[in-house]
């Protein structure tokens, strides 16, 4: 191809792939690709494509903040002071809640809703979502008896009151009588509409799915489940179905995979739209709410959350959410101050104010890469769809345990690549700083309510925690004796030679809080032992290339044992020299690809710790 009009020469795929395979050198650049938690697979290049158009409402996402102080005072000023920043409104988060994540408001009382609201008005452009946890429909008809107290006339307040049967799913066993679990969230939402509040009323919520490890398959089907369920719930109740669709929302979790939060977005509203049709009915834009997700938030170098943030944000939002709530970035190590409510909102302002991102309609129309993975988890969660209604139902699957059991799995293989380091997590698993400041907690903010998951229930996780708490083991031993635990490196062969496996050790230990010590060259067995002693370390890891374990790994290991370390390990493996390495006194082989959490907890147990 010649000069384009600017100049610059004209470039085909081909090109593409002979530059990519030059940087790679020489390997293909289908090493390139990767597959998702539902074994899709992502192409490092894709042609432009081409797909259905997803229905959506017009306009910027709403940014809305958290109410979510147990105290109604201090919750009632944090979020006034939301709204005076620039929040477009509430997500009112009850204690119990799938997003509660141990905080929430613990009574849903009028007293203590009047003194969580007093100063707003519900009738002025803010909108409120209502997060119910165990407060259920009590909570949804106590705000509405709230509003209509205010004055305000019921039509004209944005509310989606959050009335959710299945979120029970989230935290125990599905209930044995679903028929009578179900009765109060139907009165609840049948008696709002008498009222004239125009909702959404209920809700298929599916973050609990998100937060349990499951993969956007299982998301999308559980929502659709939910929602198909909740349309027949309200079609039995006597409501229209063209008017029982537009009473239901749907709340999705967004992370920080773009590709995949993004393009599960827009397949939730591909779906609907066909579900839509199936009932007769022309579709319509559904109303799609966002939160960002709580398994990938840490308590260790908690900044980091601010960009996993901006990003859920961000792809959840170009994706089609009408709305979006940003997790602040230290929820997972307390209750958030008033800096960490204010970057979760900025950061969202930044993104509509300043870059514009709301105002094109679909912005991976055409995007082959978007469109190939939107189609796919459409395909995948219509399987798994059609699969629940096949045996009856959401309520149904959820009550034999089918549903658990596939997350469950989901969750297993995730937790497999956090721990052997193929999903790393930055700051924590990847670049820790054991140096880190920890974060200061708000004077006299009250501690996290746990929960306990029941049997059969979607627990929530956070990928981070199995190496936080081996940090957590460290910041003890360091209380303890004003030193955290060590590992010698035993450096076999001249710099060059073991300059990338020190590397890749040093960092491999501080994912566990332990430190590294580094000398240089150990010429000889004799030189490794005194600076091992001088160290003070009791643990000690050989780090050469192959060469230098095939000739003098076993002498080096015998004489480092001998000297009495408490346990030593070989960075690297060599199925060869394993055998002749273990007689000699290696306990263990630290590699790329093996389980980094369990090496480091057998680390720990050999310093009794």
């Amino acid at each position: 191809m010649g000069a384009d009009a600017g100049g610059f020469p004209g470039w085909v795929e081909a090109d593409w792939r002979k530059t990519a395979e030059a940087a790679l050198k020489g390997a293909g650049v289908d090493t390139l690709a990767s597959r998702t938690a539902d074994g899709i697979r992502i192409e490092p290049i894709y042609p432009p494509g081409d797909g259905p158009r997803p229905l959506r409402t017009g306009g910027p996402w709403r940014v809305i903040a958290r109410l979510d102080h147990p105290d109604a005072g201090e919750a009632n000023a944090q979020a006034l002071d939301d709204l005076a920043g620039g929040a477009d409104g509430l997500q009112v988060v009850f204690a119990g809640a799938v997003g509660a994540h141990g905080f929430g408001l613990r009574r849903s009382d009028p007293a203590t809703l009047h003194a969580a609201f007093d100063g707003m008005h519900f009738d002025q452009g803010l909108c409120f979502e209502l997060d119910l946890g165990r407060a259920g429909a009590d909570a949804a008809l106590n705000f509405a008896a709230l509003i209509e107290r205010s004055g305000a006339r019921p039509a004209d307040c944005a509310v989606s009151f959050g009335l959710d049967p299945y979120a029970t799913s989230a935290f125990g066993p599905f209930p044995a009588d679903w028929t009578a679990h179900l009765e109060p969230f139907v009165g609840a939402a049948l008696a709002l509409r008498a009222k004239g509040f125009l909702g959404p009323l209920v809700v298929a919520d599916s973050r609990s799915v998100h937060a349990a490890g499951g993969a956007p398959s299982q998301e999308l089907a559980f929502a659709l489940g939910a929602a198909v369920g909740l349309l027949r719930a309200l079609d039995a109740a006597g409501v229209p179905l063209d008017e029982a669709r537009q009473r239901i929302a749907f709340r999705l979790a967004g992370d920080a995979d773009e590709f995949v939060t993004l393009s599960k977005f827009r397949a939730l509203r591909l779906m609907w739209a066909r579900i839509e049709e199936g009932c007769g009915l022309e579709p319509r834009p559904a109303t799609v709410q966002a939160e960002s997700a709580w398994r990938m938030m840490t308590a260790r170098d908690p900044t980091v959350n601010v960009m996993r943030g901006a990003m859920a944000a961000f792809s959840a939002g170009l994706g089609g959410a009408d709305s979006v709530s940003v997790l602040p970035h230290t929820l997972a190590a307390g209750l958030p101050d008033g800096l960490a409510r204010r970057l979760a909102r900025n950061g969202q302002l930044i993104l509509l104010r300043e870059s514009h991102l709301g105002f094109v309609a679909d912005p991976a129309a055409g995007a082959g890469a978007f469109e190939t993975l939107s189609k796919a988890l459409c395909d995948k969660a219509w399987s798994l769809f059609q699969q629940m209604e096949a045996g009856g139902g959401l309520a149904e699957t959820l009550a034999k345990g089918a549903f658990q059991h596939q997350v469950a799995e989901t969750a297993a293989q995730l937790r497999r690549d956090v721990a052997r380091l193929k999903a790393p997590i930055t700051g924590v698993s990847a670049h820790a700083d054991l140096a880190e400041d920890r974060i200061q907690r708000t004077p006299g903010a009250p501690e996290r309510e746990e929960a306990s998951a029941g049997e059969g229930a979607l627990a929530p996780m956070r990928l981070a925690e199995p190496f936080e708490s081996l940090r957590d083991r460290s910041d003890a031993i360091f209380e303890a004796s004003g030193s955290r635990p060590k590992v010698f490196l035993v450096a076999l062969g001249p710099e060059p030679s073991h300059r990338r496996r020190v590397a890749f050790m040093r960092e491999w230990l501080e994912a566990g809080g332990i430190e590294s010590v580094y000398d240089g060259e150990a010429e000889t067995p004799d030189t490794a032992v005194r600076r091992l002693k001088a160290s003070g370390a009791s643990l000690a890891c050989l780090c050469g290339d192959d060469a230098a374990y095939a000739t003098r790994g076993e002498a080096f290991a015998a004489a480092i044992k001998a000297a009495g370390a408490k346990g030593l390990s070989l960075a690297g493996h060599s199925s060869e020299a394993e055998a002749a390495l273990r007689t000699a006194g290696v306990d263990g082989f630290i590699f790329a690809g093996g389980d980094a959490v369990a090496a480091l907890q057998d680390l720990y147990r050999r310093l009794g710790a």
